[in-house]
């Protein structure tokens, strides 16, 4: 055995030795990027350690420079652990603000699931030898309410220590909890959103209905692939890789929760309730459930509906009694989180036809109208989010989110800081920019040949040059970034792009035509998701993201799938409402529509 401290935080681990850094950092909980799956493909799990300790033979592909190499920067995923080793993490702070401060949350009718009640219970005598649970009972509402063992077992002590004075915190048939004299002012739930990249949780006051707090952190499971895919991947290995998915998002969220508990002087017991939205594959691997064959078809997932647990059954750190509520999905990549936008959007009760479309790592579109609502997932990957993009990062200080270019490239970069990458709405504007100045044909080829090039301003054509994989353009020279190289868009980026766009515009375009609709019958676009709610409207027309609607008509909802998730947590008939929306729309399945790969090839064009 070796050992692996991962600095900042001195975080140490024994492993065995022959292990690499990034199997390390999954065994010591470090959370590294990753968006390949550690199969050495992205590049963007670098470390630093110590250079003398480095095989200067060891290969890294064509991920590090040799300023990089000598400084003893390595691939987290290819370097071998021989002997004990430090490891330096570049730190990158995530802008997860953007997603927690979008909640646009409406008033709705209070009706949590979660009931309190206080009970002056009349003590026991000789003459009244009424056993404790029955009292107990007696004094509520329900009689429907099953026995709970741990309850019972301290049920003497609280009774007798508070006079019989107690609190029952009930949630339908089940009791929760009973505390010691009056809490019924008190009586809080969690909303949380299980991104594949962005894992957000909301504090919300069920009585009041207000949202208290949120915080958020990338979703640890991130290290095993950027995609889902990449994640079932990792599941179907054995039992064992499904417990460390399951266990690491799990202990995310207890991070975030302890956070949440500490800033607002509260104990995780007084927690009674979590609402759980994300994807079909987040709900799976949060639970524990295998996802294996949701990945080939025909993508079947092991369950669809609402699922409640209890939170000490998956080890979340609220109320151990406290029930744990997951969405239900609608099929195996149209999930909980997409029933959360239904309910936040209110799509079936809009005059007329509306598209929502879900833009993160994966993208859902719906289609709702004429009592019907349609559903699609579009296999358009993580490029918005910035993995398979050279030098593409999450939204983080450092990173372009904004482009203009004229005599020259302006750039607006997240925290003012010097450019270190490029995300996901900065992609959009960049490529949009490049169409519009003819930096790129219609077809996404950058220019190359001499009549185009003299038709772009001389500082544009010196950003324009050849590299080892064609042709790329220069957003930021080595002077001005935080790196020590040039920051670029490759040829390679590009088409990752068109294929996402592409993907997403064809998914939209079929689900109108199995509608019956034009695009003079669509009355709204709503934007879902942090990507959604930062791209320049504009900049996703020019590259055809979008169909060609008027901008009016197009509307950033904020994070809705966390709204929804908000929103079922605080009334009982949104809970019901989300079972009967899931179960009501209409999935269409993509890879089995002949028309489908027509309209992806005639979606890949940035002509105007």
């Amino acid at each position: 055995m070796v050992q692996v401290t991962f600095l900042p935080g001195k975080r140490t681990i024994d492993i065995s030795e022959g292990s690499t850094i990034m199997e390390a950092a999954i065994a010591a909980g470090v959370p590294l990027e990753s968006t390949c799956g550690g199969r050495g493909t992205c590049g963007k799990c670098k470390v630093q350690v110590d250079p003398t300790l480095v095989d200067p033979a060891l290969d890294m592909g064509k991920f590090l420079s040799d300023s990089e190499r000598k400084a003893g920067w390595v691939l987290a995923c290819r370097y071998k652990v021989a002997e004990d080793l430090t490891v330096n993490l570049s730190e990158s702070k995530d802008a997860h603000q953007r997603k927690t401060n979008l909640s646009q949350l409406e008033d709705i009718d209070l009706a949590p699931s979660i009931e309190k009640y206080e009970l002056k219970l009349a003590k026991p005598t000789v003459h009244d030898q009424t056993p404790d649970w029955d009292r107990l009972m007696a004094a509520l509402p329900s009689s429907k309410i099953h026995f709970n063992r741990l309850i019972a077992a301290r049920l003497p002590q609280i009774l007798h220590q508070s006079n019989f004075h107690v609190t029952a915190v009930v949630d339908g048939n089940t009791l929760l909890a009973v505390e010691p004299g009056d809490t019924t002012q008190n009586s809080h739930g969690f909303a949380i959103d299980i991104g594949t990249t962005t894992t957000v949780v909301y504090l919300v006051d069920l009585l009041q209905g207000k949202i208290l707090d949120s915080d958020a952190l990338t979703n640890p499971q991130r290290v095993f692939g950027a995609d889902v895919i990449s994640r079932i991947t990792h599941a179907a290995k054995g039992p064992e890789q499904l417990q460390q998915l399951q266990t690491v998002v799990v202990e995310g969220l207890n991070t975030i929760i302890s956070r949440l508990c500490k800033r607002n002087d509260l104990k995780q017991e007084e927690i009674y309730q979590a609402v759980v939205v994300g994807n079909t594959t987040m709900s799976h691997l949060f639970l524990g459930i295998d996802p294996t064959y949701l990945a080939p078809a025909p993508f079947i997932p092991v369950f669809r509906q609402s699922v409640q647990v209890k939170a000490a059954e998956l080890g979340l750190n609220i109320l151990k009694t406290g029930h744990v509520v997951v969405v239900p999905n609608v099929a195996g990549y149209v999930g909980a989180d997409t029933v959360g936008v239904m309910i936040a959007a209110k799509v079936d009760q809009l005059p007329g036809y509306t598209l929502a479309v879900d833009i993160g790592t994966n993208g859902e579109i719906i289609l709702a109208g004429g009592k019907r609502i349609l559903t699609c997932s579009t296999a358009a990957g993580p490029a918005f989010e910035g993995a398979e993009i050279k030098y593409g990062m999450r939204a983080a200080d450092g990173a372009i989110e904004r482009v203009k270019i004229t005599d020259d490239v302006e750039l607006a970069v997240i925290g003012n800081a010097k450019p270190i990458g490029i995300c996901g709405s900065g992609l959009i504007d960049a490529i949009a920019q490049m169409a519009e100045t003819g930096i790129i044909h219609e077809s996404g080829r950058i220019v190359n040949e001499p009549e185009d090039m003299d038709k772009l301003p001389p500082k544009i054509q010196e950003r324009i040059r050849k590299a080892e994989g064609g042709f790329e353009f220069v957003l930021a020279w080595e002077k001005d970034t935080g790196l020590k190289e040039d920051v670029v868009l490759t040829q390679k980026d590009i088409r990752e792009l068109q294929l996402a766009k592409g993907a997403i515009l064809a998914g939209i375009k079929i689900l109108m035509k199995e509608m019956g609709i034009g695009l003079e019958q669509l009355d709204r676009v709503l934007l879902a998701g942090a990507f959604g709610n930062y791209i320049s409207k504009e900049a996703a027309l020019r590259i055809g993201l979008f169909p060609d609607v008027p901008l009016e008509k197009i509307q950033a909802i904020g994070n809705a799938a966390g709204d929804g998730a908000k929103m079922i947590l605080l009334s009982k008939e949104e809970r019901k409402k989300a079972a009967v929306l899931a179960e009501h729309a209409e999935h269409l399945e993509l890879s089995t529509r002949s028309d489908f790969q027509e309209e992806f090839i005639d979606a890949l064009s940035f002509e105007r």
